[in-house]
């Protein structure tokens, strides 16, 4: 169980303080059940889930990395290789995409982000624009990773490209 105040990675939400741990009845039941509530770092509200369903996995949800987990990280993201993904069919790109996020794993974003930016250099240098489906989730991938490296590098969010530059030698281009 999550002890209050702890940072945690919530499913397409991102990094969630735990706020505290209360009861609540949900419904169709007779007996109230222990709830997160929990605050989003990067957004507004307030989230409610039961710590059943996250404890069991049915509700995505994962400790942050810590600093030294974010640094080293950072420090392998060159090695991180990813090829663009082409496909005219808007649902079957999407989909692909929504597979890879899947996980939630800073790697595999990392992998996604990689592979977007290699797709939106091939764009460029066509004089086309990246596909809206493309820029939509490195967006959301972009707001998931570097909002969980923000957290553990207790850092701005728009910081971390900077960061991850800087920590890569100015290489900018090679950022997650």
């Amino acid at each position: 169980m999550y002890a209050t105040g702890t940072l945690i990675f919530y499913g397409r939400t991102g990094v969630c303080r735990v706020e505290r741990v209360t009861e609540q009845t949900l419904p169709g039941e007779k007996k109230p059940v222990p709830y997160y509530l929990m605050c989003p770092l990067y957004q507004k509200g307030t989230i409610g889930a039961p710590v059943e369903k996250v404890e069991d996995g049915t509700i995505f949800s994962r400790p942050i990395m810590d600093r030294d987990e974010a640094r080293a990280f950072i420090q392998a993201l060159p090695t991180v290789k990813a090829e663009p993904y082409h496909n005219q069919n808007l649902h079957q790109l999407r989909d692909h995409y929504r597979q890879q996020l899947q996980s939630f794993s800073c790697l595999d974003m990392a992998r996604l982000l990689r592979s977007i930016y290699a797709k939106k250099r091939q764009a460029e240098d066509k004089n086309r624009r990246l596909g809206a489906v493309d820029r939509q989730f490195m967006e959301e991938t972009e707001a998931l990773l570097y909002g969980e490296l923000a957290a553990a590098l207790d850092i701005d969010r728009d910081q971390v490209r900077g960061y991850i530059a800087d920590a890569l030698g100015g290489r900018r281009e090679t950022t997650a």
